[in-house]
């Protein structure tokens, strides 16, 4: 993936080797060997054209405004053609010192049982498209979209939060331990 700008008010975006895309009116679709990334970028500050494998991303004035929708345009571009080429993965790292909690994967939920030895499981929504798994005290979230597979990782870490206990006692729960590395 290449960027190059053409001047104040373009930037062209090379999409990589192995990843397709198309334009259909404001709806930008990108394929590739991880999946298929997809995007209304419907904006009347930004214009977005798909020609020889080149997405340019143009505004009509240099002003603040359009400029903050510009750059946030052609990240969220990057992010769809590298999602499609790798995906983004997430990992997280179960921790249970107190009691011995079980976490496992029903359909589009993760089910925590005996966390902190509450009797009622808690739930944690896996959005649509994004494939997780389990092994052993490692969760790991893959998806090809940065927002879907950062959702779900979040959702985990929320459903496990702490709350009137000593966060430093209690440190029971699913944490964070990897990103995926913005370039």
């Amino acid at each position: 993936m290449e960027t190059k700008q053409d001047n104040g008010k373009s930037i062209t975006v090379t999409i990589s080797e192995g990843v397709t895309g198309t334009l259909d009116g404001t709806i930008l679709t990108f394929k590739g060997a991880n999946g298929e990334t997809s995007r209304d970028f419907l904006s009347p500050l930004v214009k977005t054209e798909l020609k020889n494998n080149e997405v340019t991303v143009s505004i009509p004035v240099s002003k603040r405004k359009y400029t903050r929708m510009f750059f946030t345009t052609i990240a969220h571009i990057k992010n769809m053609i590298e999602g499609a080429k790798e995906g983004f993965t997430y990992e997280l790292k179960i921790c249970s010192g107190h009691f011995p909690m079980t976490v496992k994967k029903e359909g589009n939920e993760v089910v925590i049982s005996n966390f902190l030895g509450e009797k009622i499981p808690r739930r944690s929504t896996i959005v649509e498209g994004v494939k997780l798994d389990i092994k052993g005290d490692i969760i790991i979230v893959n998806s090809p979209n940065i927002e879907d597979a950062g959702q779900t990782a979040a959702n985990l870490e929320r459903a496990t939060f702490i709350k009137k206990r000593d966060r430093r006692v209690f440190q029971d729960g699913c944490y964070i331990t990897s990103k995926p590395q913005q370039k």
